[in-house]
């Protein structure tokens, strides 16, 4: 059986079994999960809304909970951990991560004792996937991105919540069939809205978030390099609006040659679940 990745929005159960596809739960400064795997069997990346809004969003976009058998996290902020404690509790899902990203969930309660837990320091065959950890320049514990591959070698990454791209990241990218990658925020609304100086200065830092305009910078070298699935991810809601992400990355491509929705695809991660669907 051969495998694609597709996006998925909305409600699609039919017909969709075993396809492998990415599917952006939810993205945001509010909370964030990625739903990656088949109808049958896939891992959750992140789990940074309660149990019941996971169940909803997954039931939404076709996906059965019981193809979760694993969730992958990132780091321990809590908009991508706040559901994780009741979500793994309740499905008994093994939860995976870095080392110090598991030291820092046990040490603050967001891990129930009984859940079964295991580090993950380079790549896990996990299933009929196989998943890799890139690590990621944030201000938490060990925080890292995950490359999921499906079992006829598509792959999908999730990079977002890091300063600056690293070379790590960015080899990871460049051979992902499909990448999600941060586009945190404008950064002139950043350094004229309302957050204070401390969290301004540290959201622009090495470890911090990625801009517009340097996620923009990102897209082109991976379009020329051949990734043309592409998605912002991690959009703040203070500093930043889909429109004015998605303009600054489509006029960057603009500039360098490459037209929108004809060289490439781009789309912006949902901060809510929606059931808009693109498949590819």
């Amino acid at each position: 059986m051969r495998f694609k990745f597709a996006i998925l929005y909305e409600d699609d159960k039919k017909g969709m079994v075993n396809v492998a596809k990415a599917v952006p739960l939810f993205s945001g400064s509010k909370g964030n999960s990625y739903y990656i795997g088949s109808g049958t069997q896939g891992v959750l990346i992140d789990a940074g809304k309660n149990c019941k809004q996971l169940e909803l969003a997954l039931d939404a976009n076709g996906v059965d909970i019981r193809a979760v058998k694993a969730v992958f996290i990132t780091h321990e902020h809590s908009d991508h951990c706040s559901g994780l404690r009741v979500f793994a509790k309740k499905y008994r899902l093994p939860v995976f991560a870095s080392e110090g990203t598991l030291y820092a969930l046990q040490n603050s309660a967001k891990l129930d004792p009984q859940t079964p837990v295991a580090v993950i320091e380079n790549e896990i065959v996990f299933g009929d996937m196989l998943v890799e950890r890139i690590d990621t320049p944030h201000d938490a514990a060990e925080s890292c991105c995950y490359r999921v591959t499906a079992p006829d070698g598509k792959s999908a990454l999730i990079a977002t919540d890091m300063g600056i791209m690293t070379d790590g990241v960015r080899k990871a990218a460049a051979k992902s069939d499909f990448v999600v990658l941060e586009s945190n925020h404008d950064i002139e609304m950043l350094k004229t809205g309302p957050y204070p100086y401390i969290l301004k200065k540290r959201i622009l830092s090495d470890r911090g978030h990625l801009s517009n305009e340097a996620c923009a910078a990102e897209l082109v070298e991976l379009v020329k390099g051949g990734t043309l699935r592409l998605m912002l991810g991690h959009l703040s809601e203070q500093n930043n609006t889909p429109g004015i992400a998605l303009r600054t990355s489509v006029c960057e491509l603009e500039r360098a040659g490459m037209k929108f929705n004809n060289d490439y695809t781009l789309d912006i991660a949902p901060a809510e679940s929606t059931k808009k669907s693109v498949i590819f």
